[in-house]
C-alpha cells in the first residue's frame, strides 16, 4: 500500500472546524497542556471500544492482545508521537471524525473561544480535543489502521483550511498493523513538550488513572509504564487523597473545575458494584441538550461498555462518574441495558444514593449546597414533574428566591414563618425576578406578609400543574383560580376590614359594564382579592393553565391561548371612574377604560396589549382630554 501524490485526496474542513482551528492556531493560552490528556483520553477510548468489540469479535485482537498507550519524543526532527492499539479508523471514519465537529454546541463553543480565549475549559467541556493539537503543532499526521480491516489509511492536515487522506506506505502501514498514530511536527514554542520529565508530569496530573498502560519511549527506544493504570474507583477510600479525586473528575468529565461533591462506595451483596461519581461545580456544556443523555460511564469488571447507559434519571444529567459492575455480562446490547433488572437495580439504588448525599450536604454545608442548587436546581426541578416516588425528596431540597429576601430559601424554612391561618404555600411563576417582585398578584400578599415564591426556570410552568404540597401544606398559584387572604391579618393593622370597599351593587354593574365592553376578549370580569393598588390583573381559572404555562405554550404554537380571567380593583380611581361614566352613559369612555384596564394588566403581565395601536390612542386621548380639562 504506497501512497502517493495521485493517490492523495485533499478534503475540506467543515466551516465550524475552519473556524474552531483558526482561532487555537492564532491564539495564546496560559496552559497548551491540555492537548496531550485529550489525545490520551481519546487513545483510552479507543482501546476500551476494541476491547469490547473483541468480546463478540476475538479476532480483532488476534496476534496482539496488548492494549497499550505509547508517548514518543523524538528530539532531532521536534515531533511528538501519540498511538495506540485500540480500535483504529478506515478512511471514511478519518474523514468525519478529524474533519467535522458534530457535537451539539459547536456554536457556543466558538463563540466561547472569541469572547473569552483564555478560557481554556472550553476545549475539554466541548469534546474537541483532538483539534487542540493544533496549539501546540504546525502539522499534525495520523496513521489509522480499524481493526478488522484490510488497509491502513493516513490523514494530514496544518491546520488550514483542509487535510488529504491517502493510503499508508508499506513502513506506515507495518508500524501500525492496528489502532492510531499521530505525530505532533511541533511549533518552536512547543519544545517543552520534547522533555520526558515534562510529559511524565502531564501523564501524572491528567491520565494517571487511565486504565490501560501509558509508556513513554526514550531515545534508546527503551519503553516504560508512567501512569498507576488502575481503576480509582476499586481502590479504598483511604488510599485517594482529594488531589486524586480532583484529577480523576476532570479525566473522566472531561472537565477543569473542581467537583462540588463526590460519591466514592462500594455495593456487595446480591449486586457488587463499585461507583464513583461527581457533582460538578460548572454546568456541563451539553446539559441543556434535548436528548437529555446522562453520561456516568459504565464498565463490567474494569471493561467499559458505555456512557449512554442511562444509570441515572435524566434530571440528574449533570452527574459525572463510573460504575464499575462486578455481575452483569460483558456482551450487553442496548435493548439489554434497558431491561436489565440488574441495571434497574442500579439505578434505583445510585438515584437514592445521589439524592441522600444531596440531602446530606443540604445539612452539614449549607453554602456549598446553595451553589449546587444555583448550578443545576433548574435540572432537578424536572424530577418534580417526572418524578413521583421522589417528589417528597426534591420538594425538601429544593430553594427558592422568594419575597422575603435576596438569599434562596427551602420550603421547611417557608413553612416555619407561616402567618396565623395561611394553610396553603402560594408561588407566582413568571420569566423573571425583577418582573414577579412588581406583579400586582403579590399585592394583596404583600399587605399581609405573607411569603411568596417566585419562580423562574421554564420547568416550573410545568411541574406545578400537577397536585404537590409539603408537610400537609398544598401549593397556591397566585396567578390562578380564587385568592382568599380574609382571615389572615394585615401587617398595618390600620387598614382592616373596616377600610376596605365593600361589595355593592355599583360594582356589580362596573363588572357587568367591562364584560359587555370587552366581549370574548376575556372569559370573566370579577372583583379581585389580590390588588390593593393596582386596578387590574390578569389570572387563569382553577380548572386553566397557569398563566406563565400558557405564554410558553403560545410561543411554540402548542396552544391557541385560553381566554383569561379579568380581576378589577373595586377601590382604584380608574374603575371608579369607569362607573361614573357608565351612570353618566358615556359609552365610548367605558369602552376606552375597559380596553385600558385590559391592555394595562396585559403589560404588567410581561406581555404587549391586544391592540398597541389602539392602546396608545386611547392613552393619548386620555392624557390629552385631562390636560385640556385642568386648563
Amino acid at each position: 500500500m504506497k501512497g502517493d501524490a495521485e493517490s492523495a485526496r485533499t478534503h475540506h474542513f467543515q466551516a465550524e472546524v475552519a473556524e474552531l482551528l483558526n482561532l487555537m492556531v492564532h491564539s495564546v493560552y496560559s496552559e497548551t497542556d491540555v492537548f496531550l490528556r485529550e489525545l490520551i483520553s481519546n487513545a483510552s477510548d479507543a482501546c476500551d471500544r476494541v476491547r469490547y468489540e473483541a468480546i463478540a469479535k476475538p479476532e480483532l485482537l488476534a496476534g496482539d492482545e496488548k492494549l497499550t498507550i505509547l508517548l514518543k519524543p523524538v528530539a532531532a526532527a521536534k515531533t511528538l508521537t501519540i498511538s495506540d492499539t485500540g480500535i483504529g479508523m478506515d478512511r471514511q471514519e478519518l474523514i468525519d471524525n478529524l474533519g467535522t465537529l458534530a457535537r451539539s454546541g459547536t456554536k457556543d463553543f466558538l463563540k466561547g473561544m472569541k469572547d473569552a480565549k483564555e478560557s481554556l475549559g472550553l476545549i475539554g467541556q466541548f469534546g474537541v480535543g483532538f483539534y487542540a493539537a493544533f496549539m501546540v503543532a504546525d502539522r499534525i499526521e495520523v496513521v489509522s489502521h480499524r481493526a478488522g480491516a484490510p488497509e491502513t489509511w493516513v490523514w494530514t492536515s496544518s491546520g488550514g483550511a483542509g487535510f488529504e487522506v491517502s493510503p499508508a506506505s508499506d513502513e506506515q502501514a507495518k508500524r501500525v498493523p492496528r489502532g492510531t498514530e499521530i505525530v505532533l511536527h511541533l511549533k518552536e514554542d512547543a519544545s517543552r513538550y520534547l522533555q520526558p520529565f515534562e510529559l511524565e508530569r502531564i501523564v501524572r496530573t491528567y491520565s494517571d488513572h487511565i486504565l490501560f498502560p501509558i509508556e513513554l519511549v526514550d531515545e534508546k527506544g527503551e519503553a516504560r509504564q508512567i501512569n498507576a493504570a488502575s481503576a480509582l474507583w476499586q481502590r479504598p477510600k483511604s488510599e485517594v487523597k482529594a488531589e486524586d479525586y480532583t484529577q480523576a473528575y476532570r479525566s473522566i468529565a472531561m472537565a477543569f473545575d473542581e467537583p462540588a461533591l463526590t460519591l466514592h462506595y462500594k455495593v456487595e451483596g446480591r449486586q457488587s458494584y463499585a461507583v464513583l461519581l461527581f457533582v460538578p461545580t460548572t454546568p456541563p456544556f451539553d446539559l441543556a441538550d434535548p436528548g437529555r443523555k446522562g453520561r456516568v460511564k459504565l464498565y463490567v469488571r474494569r471493561v467499559y461498555i458505555t456512557d449512554d447507559a442511562d444509570l441515572l434519571p435524566a434530571y440528574m444529567r449533570f452527574v459525572r462518574g463510573v460504575v464499575d459492575s462486578e455481575d452483569l455480562p460483558l456482551n450487553l446490547s442496548r435493548e439489554m441495558l434497558q431491561n436489565n433488572p440488574q441495571v434497574a437495580q442500579i439505578r434505583s439504588g445510585l438515584t437514592t444514593r445521589v439524592l441522600s448525599e444531596l440531602e446530606s450536604a443540604a445539612h452539614k454545608e449549607a453554602e456549598s449546597f446553595t451553589r449546587i442548587w444555583s448550578a443545576f436546581g433548574p435540572v432537578l426541578k424536572e424530577g418534580l414533574y417526572e418524578d413521583h416516588e421522589r417528589r417528597g425528596q426534591l420538594l425538601a431540597l429544593a430553594r427558592f428566591s422568594t419575597t422575603a429576601g435576596d438569599g434562596l430559601r427551602s420550603l421547611n424554612e417557608y413553612v416555619a414563618d407561616l402567618k396565623p391561618n395561611q394553610t396553603e404555600i402560594y408561588y407566582l411563576v413568571g420569566d423573571s425576578i425583577d418582573r414577579l417582585k412588581s406583579n400586582p398578584k403579590l399585592e394583596a400578599a404583600r399587605a399581609r406578609g405573607i411569603e411568596v415564591l417566585l419562580l423562574t426556570d421554564p420547568i416550573d410552568a410545568f411541574w406545578t400543574t400537577l397536585p404537590q404540597e409539603f408537610e400537609g401544606k398544598p401549593l397556591k398559584s397566585l396567578s390562578q383560580g380564587d385568592v382568599d387572604f380574609g382571615l389572615i391579618p394585615l401587617v398595618d393593622k390600620s387598614k382592616d376590614k373596616a377600610d376596605q370597599p365593600s361589595a355593592s351593587e355599583d360594582d356589580a354593574t362596573i363588572i357587568k359594564a367591562v364584560k359587555e365592553a370587552l366581549g370574548e376578549k376575556v372569559s370573566e370580569v370579577r372583583a379581585s382579592q389580590r390588588l390593593t393598588e393596582s386596578a387590574s390583573c390578569l389570572v387563569a381559572s382553577a380548572q386553566g393553565r397557569d398563566r406563565e404555562l400558557e405564554r410558553l405554550l403560545a410561543r411554540q404554537n402548542r396552544s391557541a391561548g385560553a381566554k383569561p380571567i379579568l380581576e378589577l380593583n373595586m377601590g382604584h380611581d380608574l374603575v371608579r371612574a369607569l362607573g361614573t361614566a357608565q351612570k353618566a352613559g358615556r359609552g365610548e369612555d367605558v369602552l376606552d377604560l375597559a380596553s385600558l384596564l385590559l391592555d394595562q394588566a396585559h403589560i404588567l403581565d410581561g406581555e404587549i396589549p391586544l391592540d398597541p395601536a389602539a392602546f396608545a390612542r386611547r392613552l393619548n386621548a386620555f392624557v390629552v382630554r385631562g390636560l385640556q380639562a385642568s386648563q
